[in-house]
């Protein structure tokens, strides 16, 4: 496999081209997504990768539309803002086969998904004087191939495909993995076609001048569990396109509705924000346990511990219900034993969650995997900030028992050495070698280029240990625990002095990256030393340093942060974690900026970002871009196989524009805190409705002036405070 990206591990993309180029349309709908290309038409047989994908199972790898045999010429095609629904226009060639002219045909094509199935209508319109006669084709396949094997994996074996089965307007292809779960891909056509032969079917139309004509095509994701001898004979009637789509469009209002609004006065930022908040909305399955954003498509559309946990809290102040989902789905599913295969141990908070044939038949070790470092520490820190939001006592109480066992694995399985510090080595022989948010394997290195040896103690982890005891603290207290309380704070002063002292570098600015398993330092500038200012560990005086450090030109490109700072050791712009630029980063960095009084800092950080979003397709940040300098009436460089949507990096907007209002809350009694609040030289005004606390909610109208902002209170409802700190 010649066509892999190899940082070292088995679990990185198969890259060839741009995703921009081949897969410009992403649909999805919790379980389920959609990549096609602009004709909305899917070509995902060998290295391709489009397809519809249900639970990271290929369902359908080909559907094409043809007319008389050939491609129709492509007028445009769109997502709507909502995400909701792929729109297609286009028109047919010169067709020799009936004599129809170019351009006397418009074809329309909608497609939206909806409880695991594709729903598409198909419009044929004649503009023409004369009756056209035509012939419609779609084309069809799957391959149930799994989504690692798409990536580039091989297997040695797969599973038993059965042949197409036709039946009058409905054709069925049915996959027994090897995991014995029996998945099955209907394709519904209404009316019935001319003909249906395995793989394809014919409309032989008829259309009068300025006719139009509609058709429609379901694909249907289907499973039986394992253990059933035979497929069902009689699968269960599926929904007609114009009922999918009321109920599509009444499910997505019914969320967007209830979390609060954002507007400016710039039109530009309007479409960022509006953007995120869809992008937000589709990654966000509706789990048992709750909501629960999926860290972003193709790759990683499933639950994250990590992407989850930091998208749902850029997104606590807008909509604090993701983190409830988030935090509920987390402890249910939060590791009780010791198993090295998985990188499980009690208390610790999982890393990634499959549910497809390889990961079921444990050829990846995905199905429920532990290897992360960090997402315990973040767990602990979630539950504390959205009590604080929300004043949700009862949930809280529902979950202490995970957060304590959070809490005991942080002191006892992530400090096995007892140095004060929590470190990470790989412990499966198929996981993860790096174990923080820079998981590739390049990513933690020594000033002169040599990978730090394990056992790894992060900077930006010690930064949420410290960030998860003081916030559990604060709820031991809210839980009658004074003691405990007592001895947390006690332990988080601890690791703050034990912090400074060992990864503080004078000479870089910043703080180390990491120490390695003897203790020494990684003397590198990298973006992880920002966090340290995001939870509040770093000194003062180093704080105001690396304030400035990081909008150093060899750190800040024009554009955002890098994770590595040019000239160092490994630093490349193109590299997925060794020069690039990730929005979620960066907002995590402008609310450390601005915590410790730095918000100007933060503005131009959020001003970079901004002015990256204007040349990305739909205003929608990619998971990073490469950090290469910005240039004059050039935009960003895009990073080839960047998912897109990403759940953290659309979150990332609403992060800084927190940290640059210095907006906090106050449960009990229910209070907003803007701690001199600052607006971008871009936004005049913005509009902020439904900010609730509880029962009660605000509206507010933020206006910028030369040195201040002026804040006014245009609606509240129920007992709350607003107030502003100069």
């Amino acid at each position: 496999m010649t066509d892999k990206i190899r940082i070292g591990d088995k679990w990185y993309v198969s890259a060839h081209a741009a995703r921009s180029e081949d897969n410009p349309h992403v649909l999805k709908h919790n379980e389920a997504f959609l990549l096609l290309d602009r004709f909305g038409d899917i070509h995902g047989h060998g290295d391709g990768e489009q397809g519809l994908y249900h639970e990271d199972t290929r369902y359908l790898s080909h559907l094409e539309l043809l007319i008389d045999g050939v491609r129709p010429m492509f007028l445009g095609s769109a997502v709507k803002e909502d995400n909701s629904l792929l729109i297609v226009e286009l028109m047919n060639p010169d067709l020799q086969e009936n004599a129809v002219p170019k351009g006397t045909l418009h074809l329309f094509r909608a497609k939206l998904l909806w409880k695991d199935a594709c729903y598409e209508h198909i419009r044929v319109t004649n503009h023409g004087d004369e009756s056209a006669r035509l012939r419609l084709s779609l084309l069809f396949d799957a391959d149930f191939a799994d989504l690692f094997e798409v990536r580039g994996m091989e297997r040695a074996r797969r599973g038993e495909l059965q042949p197409w089965a036709c039946n009058g307007s409905e054709a069925q292809l049915v996959y027994r993995g090897l995991d014995d779960i029996v998945r099955r891909t209907r394709v519904v056509f209404e009316p019935a076609p001319s003909s249906l032969a395995p793989g394809q079917a014919d409309f032989v139309l008829e259309v009068d001048p300025k006719e139009e004509l509609h058709l429609y095509c379901t694909a249907s994701c289907e499973q039986e569990p394992a253990g059933v001898a035979e497929p069902a004979p009689q699968a269960p009637a599926l929904l007609h396109y114009d009922e999918a789509f009321r109920q599509n469009d009444s499910a997505r209002r019914a969320v967007l509705g209830l979390s609060c609004h954002v507007e400016t006065s710039n039109p530009l930022v309007n479409l960022w924000l509006n953007r995120s908040v869809s992008d937000l909305a589709m990654l966000t399955s509706a789990l048992p346990s709750g909501p629960y954003p999926y860290a972003g498509t193709p790759w990683y559309s499933t639950t994250f511990g990590r992407d989850g946990i930091l998208t749902a809290r850029e997104y606590l102040w807008v909509d604090p219900s993701l983190a409830r989902g988030v935090l509920s789905f987390l402890a249910r599913t939060q590791a009780t034993s010791e198993e090295p295969e998985r990188d499980a141990e009690p208390g610790k908070i999982l890393h990634e969650a499959r549910k497809c044939e390889m990961a079921n038949t444990r050829e990846i070790p995905f199905g429920q995997y532990y290897g992360t470092v960090d997402a315990t520490p973040l767990f602990v820190a979630l539950a504390g900030a959205y009590h604080r939001r929300t004043g949700d006592h009862e949930f809280l109480r529902g979950i202490w028992p995970n957060i304590l066992a959070a809490l005991e694995w942080i002191d006892r399985y992530g400090d096995r050495d007892g140095d004060g510090f929590v470190e990470y080595a790989c412990r499966s022989k198929d996981g993860l070698v790096q174990q923080g948010w820079k998981d590739s394997n390049d990513s933690v290195f020594h000033a002169d280029g040599r990978m730090a040896e394990p056992p790894i103690a992060l900077c930006e982890v010690q930064a949420y240990v410290y960030e998860a005891k003081v916030l559990a603290a604060e709820m031991a207290v809210h839980l009658g625990e004074p003691d405990h309380a007592v001895r947390l704070r006690k332990e988080a002063e601890a690791l703050k002095q034990k912090f400074q002292a060992s990864f503080w570098c004078e000479d870089i600015g910043a703080y180390a990256i990491a120490l390695d398993g003897h203790k020494q330092p990684c003397r590198v500038a990298t973006s992880n030393a920002g966090h340290a200012l995001w939870t509040g560990i770093a000194a003062p005086e180093h704080a105001r340093r690396m304030a400035q450090r990081l909008l150093h030109p060899d750190f800040y490109s024009g554009w955002g942060v890098r994770t590595v700072a040019g000239g160092q050791a490994r630093y490349n712009p193109m590299s997925y974690h060794n020069g690039s630029i990730w929005p979620h980063d960066n907002a995590l960095i402008a609310a450390g900026m601005a915590r410790y009084g730095y918000t100007q800092e933060a503005l131009r950080v959020l001003t970079g970002l901004f002015d990256a979003s204007l040349f990305f397709g739909q205003h929608r940040l990619p998971e990073l871009f490469c950090g290469f300098p910005r240039r004059p009436s050039e935009g960003p460089t895009l990073y080839p196989v960047a998912c897109s949507p990403q759940a953290w990096a659309a979150a990332a907007v609403f992060g800084m524009v927190q940290a640059c209002l210095g907006l906090d809350f106050r449960a009990e009694p229910a209070e907003v805190v803007l701690k001199s609040p600052r607006l971008p030289a871009f936004v005049d005004w913005m509009k902020i409705r439904q900010l609730s606390i509880g029962g009660s909610s605000v509206d507010l109208l933020l206006q910028r002036y030369d040195n201040n902002v002026g804040i006014e209170v245009t609606r509240k409802t129920g007992e709350m405070a607003v107030r502003v700190v100069i």
